[in-house]
């Protein structure tokens, strides 16, 4: 290179906010060429005790709520699911199907559509600075630091046990309540003892988000997914449980390994991270280089309350149906607890709690405009046409070939309608019937639909993965190039086990 000649510049990834937002023009150029129409949908009204019946064209037509009005519209729901509550969204009429005139979403309907799904996320927001308050006073009082250098004495080597011991608990967070949106948490927790280890940030990341990808996958007793998706089909969500816990064991042992093989890549040879460009970033943010200080008995309390306050999340999430505004309303006042037990003055916490809120503003936008996606598509009237489409795909097909179509069907669907109850209420009344037209039973859908929606959870933009990587300003690209090797290893692993519930039903 002559001397003077400028280097070329390297190109990069564009940043998650950048990958979002040509998404969501994607998708908005999408609806004006897309076919549009809507199912009519049924809601209970509990005011009423009547069921309200939403044609297409958005006129409300009322039933009673009685199991004669559910035959009638070839629902297979129980009665009971819709009186307590158990299905509360609008559910799609099997046969309803209408197509109707093309509502294309523009510039003004893209930028409302981000602003709206910032309100939608808006429980998930908060929750995420509250979050991000209390980390601040782990980190600024060195309870953090002195505890992550504890851990990282302890566990030298053998530091694959935080792989599986971490990968683990959270798969069973995952197929137990759906455990996703939660763990933005845990990353924080995680990506210090990984690094201090001597992996970096990526396994730390893996370890968690892996883990809760396989468990939702993999639901066995998640209400969020299996139970409220059985319920909508008329089924006993108990019924195919065996061949899921088989697919959760295996599955979950799949992540670990694979895990382990990249961590101990890195561990070897720290240039083969594929986040290196991070590293100072990371080594910063987390893991400052500044001398570990020793872990009292004051930081000790601090760390099991931090702690502590995860376990009663779970809690209350599993078996109180707590949602974010009572996770939100826990961490707050753990994180005063923790302000004063660390002797910090009122000034001391309130500007330190408003820094470290201040840092997690980019990973809550994240949130709001990965939701801003899926408004568009909505208010595009597209997604119930995509669902039809694909309805007719699938019928007259053998069983194996039935169960690994609609697989796919899933995978294409969990894209464009990123809710796993939303999906289900959508989708059930109209899919499951089809599996009796080829003799199997109603459960071989129910596998399809979480094996279906999890393999594109894994990979998604308009889901986690996006603001867990803004977290250690790790690009997208990065996180793909780790995680396709895997995908692939499961699109194999889903059919297979799809295969074996076709011949074993």
């Amino acid at each position: 290179m002559e001397q003077g000649t400028p280097a070329k510049k390297k190109r990069q990834f564009p940043s998650a906010f950048t990958v979002l937002f040509i998404i969501l023009i994607i998708a908005a150029i999408g609806t004006n060429f897309m076919p549009t129409g809507a199912y009519s949908k049924l809601l209970y009204n509990a005011d009423t005790n009547k069921f309200d019946i939403t044609a297409p064209d958005g006129s409300i037509n009322s039933m009673d709520a009685d199991q004669q009005s559910l035959d009638t519209l070839h629902i297979k729901a129980k009665l009971d699911l819709f009186l307590d509550g158990s299905i509360n969204k609008p559910i799609g009429i099997p046969g309803s199907y209408e197509a109707i005139e093309p509502n294309p979403q523009g510039f003004t309907d893209g930028v409302l559509a981000l602003v709206n799904g910032v309100y939608d996320t808006i429980d998930i927001s908060l929750f995420i600075f509250v979050l991000g308050g209390m980390l601040a006073y782990l980190n600024k009082s060195g309870a953090f630091a002195a505890g992550m250098g504890a851990l990282s004495r302890v566990t030298r080597g053998k530091e694959y046990i935080l792989i599986i011991l971490i990968t683990v608990l959270i798969s069973l967070g995952g197929t137990t309540f759906g455990m996703c949106e939660e763990t933005v948490a845990l990353y924080a927790v995680v990506i210090p003892i990984f690094v201090i280890a001597g992996y970096d940030a990526l396994v730390g990341i893996a370890a968690v988000y892996l883990g809760s990808s396989i468990g939702t996958m993999c639901s066995t007793v998640n209400p969020f997914s299996v139970v409220i998706a059985s319920n909508a089909a008329g089924i006993n969500f108990m019924e195919g449980f065996g061949i899921r816990i088989s697919a959760l064991v295996v599955g979950t042992i799949i992540c670990i390994l694979y895990v382990i093989r990249y961590g101990n890549m890195v561990r070897k040879n720290p240039e083969k991270s594929l986040i290196l460009e991070s590293k100072a970033y990371i080594d910063e943010k987390y893991c400052s280089e500044a001398e570990v200080p020793v872990l009292t008995l004051r930081f000790k309390i601090i760390l099991a309350q931090f702690f502590l306050t995860f376990v009663v999340m779970v809690y209350g999430v599993v078996k109180l149906q707590w949602w974010f505004g009572e996770m939100t309303g826990l961490f707050l006042v753990s994180a005063i607890i923790m302000g004063i037990i660390l002797r910090m003055s009122e000034t001391e916490m309130v500007n330190e709690f408003l820094a470290g809120a201040g840092d997690m503003i980019g990973v809550a936008l994240i949130c709001g405009v990965a939701r801003s996606i899926n408004v568009i598509l909505e208010n595009g009237l597209v997604s119930d046409a995509l669902l039809n489409t694909m309805s007719g795909w699938i019928n007259g097909m053998s069983p194996y070939a039935f169960a690994i179509m609609m697989y796919f069907i899933y995978i294409i669907l969990g894209f464009f309608i990123n809710s796993s109850s939303g999906l289900a209420v959508l989708s059930m009344p109209i899919m499951a019937p089809l599996a009796d037209a080829v003799g199997l039973p109603r459960e071989v859908v129910i596998t399809a639909y979480m094996f279906g929606q999890g393999t594109m959870g894994f990979i998604t933009p308009t889901g986690l993965v996006l603001v867990v990587l803004q977290l250690v300003h790790v690009n997208y690209d990065k996180y793909l190039k780790f995680v396709m090797p895997l995908m692939g290893i499961l699109v194999a692993f889903s059919i297979a086990f799809l295969c074996i519930e076709v011949a074993t039903v």
